[in-house]
């Protein structure tokens, strides 16, 4: 009797998850979650996040009640294979990446795939950012008061789907956040690239076109 063929994977499942209810997240308040990812969540996410390889991801999240919120705290672990954007060699790094998100119930809905971390940065990005900010405020005038007001607002709160959390996707999302989008090989450098001509400023151009005419 031949063998029925496989059912057909869902091409909208993210590639790792791990849907926990409130209900059992809320009964261990102070037990955290810990979660690893296996050989084929592993390579699923790498392909996704279109690097070489992930060599190891694990996280740990622990919740609890702020109000009417509910916040997701803790850390994503992971080692990964990215490929050097000077030498064009893979090479391995660490990442650590810390984890501070608040849920809220919602409407019921059919789970998702992962979305894009539109509304958060990695700590890096906010590290530059925040130094990028502290440079150009020394040189400009103070921001007006909604400005201010907008700079300490917090993200929207995540939805909690059907009662659930899914802690497997936040981790799958944060490792995206921790990944360098120009990865560099510890010691690489463009020294050896060729420099680029200087370009003219058109004060110079200028200037020349005048002496012409003097000429």
């Amino acid at each position: 009797m031949p063998k029925s063929p496989p059912a057909p994977t869902d091409p909208h499942a993210p590639p790792l998850s791990r849907p926990v209810t409130v209900e059992e997240l809320m009964r261990r308040p102070d037990e955290p979650y810990e979660l690893e990812a296996d050989a084929d969540e592993r390579a699923a996410l790498a392909a996704f996040d279109a690097i070489p390889a992930i060599g190891a991801l694990k996280a740990s999240f622990k919740v609890a009640r702020h109000g009417k919120y509910l916040r997701v705290t803790g850390e994503v672990r992971a080692r990964v294979t990215q490929t050097c954007v000077v030498t064009l060699e893979d090479f391995e790094s660490e990442i650590v990446e810390p984890v501070d998100v608040r849920f809220a119930e919602s409407a019921p809905r059919a789970p998702e795939a992962r979305r894009e971390p539109e509304g958060r940065m990695s700590r890096r990005r906010a590290e530059t950012l925040r130094a990028e900010e502290a440079r150009g405020r020394a040189h400009a005038p103070a921001p007006p008061p909604a400005a201010l007001e907008q700079e300490g607002d917090e993200d929207p709160p995540d939805p909690i789907v059907d009662g659930r959390i899914d802690l497997g996707a936040l981790a799958a999302e944060f490792l995206a956040l921790g990944l360098d989008p120009y990865p560099r090989k510890p010691g690489a450098s463009f020294e050896g690239a060729e420099p680029e001509p200087e370009r003219d400023s058109p004060f110079a151009a200028l200037a020349r076109l005048k002496a012409g005419e003097g000429g």
